[in-house]
């Protein structure tokens, strides 16, 4: 979805920069539940699982998982909930959580001496990766993490917006995205309660089709109240809405069980005969990142068929000692589309080529594992012994499969915003209900199946000339607002 203001340029701007360096772009207290959990399936492959957490525990460097500039908190926080959901690597997790409480300040927030910029998403997201750790989100690092998740929620003075989760001195017109705003939820509802109205504005960008768009309009009104351009249910956003607020309800948040099964209801619909679940705009093809996530909340949701399906389709695209070929050094990894494995098979991997596996196995691992954000870190189980031989596939990797429907947004995280906080309420404006929107047509998966990188070799650095500040402010930006890419 295009939006007009800067805060959703610049990050465009910079992923531009990077192309022309020949680079790919790519408080409710705890107590009464209103909805409990579904009783939580034994992992559909656990040897998978296990793999790909140790694939993972490999690729960090000094407790975090390289970016092309340093270590990617974000990404390493993705990987951080694989360990904990796989119940896996153990001494692997302990070396993030004690590198992440060190620099989760600055993952979070930009010092200047103008002015700090913080993202909501961000926050939320070490909120989260605290309490999965069993640390204390109060004294994590020597900050509250709980009460600075708290302090960037709009309040009732700001109409339609109130509950929202937004960022300081990033973007003068929304707040975060979907996945900023479920994983607070998420977080704020396992440290001591979730405020009813962070739930009630979840809950307003459910759309009329049952899923969840990825971006809330800008004045804060429900998906119902916007136009039909701006319907864009997305599998991404909806599977981390459903975990949210099943988190939400077992802490004691209201009016959520109708939202939850509609939600799961659109997923199943929109799930292939192979398991598979695609993205959407320019990754709207199967993939192991957004079948990860789905399966991980259709597991929360009960639905175990559905999710031990799409287990089977992410377990088809993993690197075992059968299928390695050239990518032998890399047995565990998960590739995020089929011809990415086979990709890999014919020619190994290349150093700046695992950015993109890194991001794939994090989130396909929660698939595996088949652990809720809800429960990641409580009562996870004991991880299996640790199997001799590699696990092989259930399903052929060179198969392209198609999915019954396409969902129409980004896997990544929401776009930074402009350097002027927001300091006016906004008063919603009203439109005519419209229904859901159309799904487009499945689009087919890049060239090799390459999942679309964030950043760029630090050669590259050197090409871009007069962009470099630009894109440099836009990556600093963006890279605390993705997904989580949560």
């Amino acid at each position: 979805m295009v939006r007009g203001s800067l805060s959703r340029i610049l990050p465009a701007l910079a992923a531009l920069a990077l192309i022309a360096a020949g680079t790919g772009v790519g408080l409710m207290s705890s107590a009464g539940p209103a909805l409990r959990w579904a009783a939580l399936p034994a992992a559909a492959n656990p040897d998978a699982a296990q793999a790909g957490s140790r694939w993972l525990a490999g690729q960090l460097v000094d407790g975090g998982l390289p970016g092309f500039v340093g270590t990617d908190w974000g990404l390493t926080i993705d990987a951080l909930f694989a360990l904990r959901a796989a119940g896996a690597e153990p001494e692997a997790a302990v070396a993030v959580t004690e590198a992440l409480a060190v620099d989760a300040d600055g993952y979070a927030a930009i010092r200047t001496e103008t002015g700090d910029f913080v993202t909501g998403g961000s926050t939320a997201k070490v909120l989260l990766a605290a309490v999965v750790t069993g640390a204390d989100p109060t004294d994590f690092g020597g900050y509250d993490w709980r009460q600075r998740t708290l302090d960037l929620i709009y309040g009732a003075d700001q109409g339609a917006k109130a509950g929202w989760l937004y960022d300081v001195n990033l973007d003068t017109t929304a707040g975060s995205n979907l996945f900023g705003q479920s994983l607070a939820v998420t977080g704020l509802a396992r440290s001591g309660g979730v405020p009813q109205p962070m739930v009630d504005f979840l809950l307003r960008q459910q759309c009329p089709g049952g899923g969840f768009r990825l971006y809330p309009g800008a004045a804060g009104t429900s998906c119902a109240a916007d136009p039909a351009t701006e319907q864009n249910m997305e599998v991404d956003a909806t599977a981390m809405a459903v975990q949210a607020l099943l988190a939400a309800a077992d802490a004691g948040a209201s009016g959520t069980s109708e939202p939850v099964a509609a939600a799961t209801s659109w997923l199943l619909s929109v799930q292939a005969a192979d398991g598979s679940f695609s993205g959407s705009g320019f990754t709207a093809y199967p993939n192991t990142n957004s079948t990860g996530l789905a399966g991980q909340a259709l597991a929360a949701a009960g639905e175990s068929a559905a999710a031990g399906r799409a287990a089977a389709f992410v377990a088809a695209q993993q690197i075992t000692a059968g299928n390695a070929g050239a990518a032998s050094a890399h047995v565990g990894a998960i590739a995020y589309t089929p011809d990415a494995l086979v990709a890999a098979a014919a020619n190994g991997i290349g150093e700046f080529e695992l950015d993109q596996w890194r991001r794939a196995s994090a989130q396909a691992v929660l698939g595996l594992a088949q652990v809720p954000f809800g429960q990641i870190g409580s009562g996870t189980p004991t991880p299996t012994a640790t199997p001799t031989t590699s696990p092989s596939p259930t399903a052929d990797p060179t198969t392209s499969p198609t999915p019954t429907t396409s969902p129409t947004a980004s896997p990544t995280g929401s776009p930074s915003g402009t350097p002027t906080p927001s300091t006016s309420p906004t008063a919603p404006s009203p439109t005519t209900t419209a229904g859901p929107t159309t799904a487009p047509a499945t689009t087919a998966p890049p060239t090799g199946g390459r999942l679309p990188t964030t950043g760029s070799p630090i050669a590259a650095y050197g090409l871009v000339g007069g962009m470099t500040v630009l894109a440099g402010v836009g990556l600093i930006l963006a890279s605390r607002r993705r997904k989580a890419r949560p």
